[in-house]
């Protein structure tokens, strides 16, 4: 099941890479970095929830 970081970074990522594309078909160079930036920052929140939940998940099997 996925946490709420794997969830939110997901949705950064779709944001970003929108922003970035509207802002590379508009030519404006500073939205496609902040897209960039976005989506990257996405990557790495759904990283870090992807992890956090691979803990949780090896920490409940050394209970069982």
């Amino acid at each position: 099941m996925w946490n709420k970081d794997e969830i939110k970074g997901k949705g950064k990522q779709i944001v970003g890479k929108i922003k970035e594309n509207l802002g590379n078909a508009a030519e404006d160079h500073q939205a496609e970095a902040e897209g960039r930036r976005e989506r990257v920052e996405g990557e790495i929140q759904e990283t870090y929830g992807k992890a956090r939940r691979k803990g949780e998940e090896a920490a409940d099997d050394l209970q069982d």
